[in-house]
C-alpha cells in the first residue's frame, strides 16, 4: 500500500486499463451491483474536503495520501442483489426476500473483489495504490458525491505514482504474519 503519491497526473488509459479487471470481475449472481465513482483532475479535493477538512490536515499521519491524483470510491447497491435473487432462476434461495435475508451480505464480498482486483492492476501498471475505509463519513461522502440511499460506500482506493522518498508504512505493517492461514480437510 503506498501512502505518498506524486501529484502527477494518470492518463485515462492507465486508469482504464487498472479499473477494467474491477469492472468485468466476479458478481453473486451476476447482480453487478458494484460501482466506481472516479474522482481525479480536481473531484478528489471534495473528497478530503469532506472526509479530512483543513483544520484536522496537520494532524493527518498521511499527507502525502492526499496528493494522490485519482481516487476511487467503490459503492454497493444491496438492492440490486436482492432484486437479481426474486427472479426466476435464483428465487428458491430466499435471498430475493430483503437484505436482511442475506446471511453474508455478497454485495460488500464483489466489492471487496473489485478492489483486489484494482490493486493488483495497478501494480502490474506500474501505479502505486492504497485502499482505506469511509468509516464514520460514509453519509457526508455520499451526500458529497451526490450517491443515492440504499447505495453503501465499501471503501476508496488511491492511485498515483508513489512518491519513495516520503512513503512509509503503518504501524501495522511492522505485525508479524500468521503462519496458520492454510488449513486442509477442517479448521484443526
Amino acid at each position: 500500500m503506498v501512502r505518498a503519491f506524486l501529484p502527477d497526473p494518470l492518463t485515462e488509459s492507465v486508469i482504464a486499463r487498472i479499473l477494467e479487471p474491477a469492472i468485468s470481475g466476479p458478481s453473486a449472481g451476476h447482480a453487478q451491483g458494484v460501482s466506481l465513482i472516479v474522482l481525479h483532475e480536481g473531484r478528489q479535493n471534495l473528497y478530503w474536503d469532506t472526509t479530512l477538512p483543513p483544520e484536522r490536515r496537520g494532524q493527518f499521519p498521511w499527507p502525502g495520501l492526499l496528493d494522490a491524483p485519482v481516487l476511487v470510491v467503490v459503492a454497493v447497491e444491496p438492492d440490486a442483489y436482492v432484486e437479481r435473487y426474486a427472479e426466476p432462476d435464483k428465487r428458491s434461495s430466499g435471498l430475493g426476500a430483503s437484505a436482511d435475508s442475506w446471511p453474508q451480505p455478497m454485495w460488500f464480498v464483489d466489492g471487496g473483489m473489485a478492489v483486489m482486483a484494482m490493486l493488483y492492476s495497478a501494480a502490474d501498471a506500474g501505479v502505486g495504490a492504497c485502499f482505506f475505509g469511509v468509516f464514520d463519513h460514509e453519509a457526508p461522502l455520499r451526500d458529497a458525491l451526490a450517491v443515492p440511499e440504499p447505495v453503501r460506500l465499501v471503501g476508496t482506493v488511491a492511485l498515483g505514482m508513489a512518491d519513495p522518498a516520503r512513503d512509509r508504512a503503518s504501524r501495522s505493517a511492522a505485525r508479524p504474519r500468521r503462519d496458520d492461514v492454510v488449513r486442509f480437510g477442517s479448521w484443526r
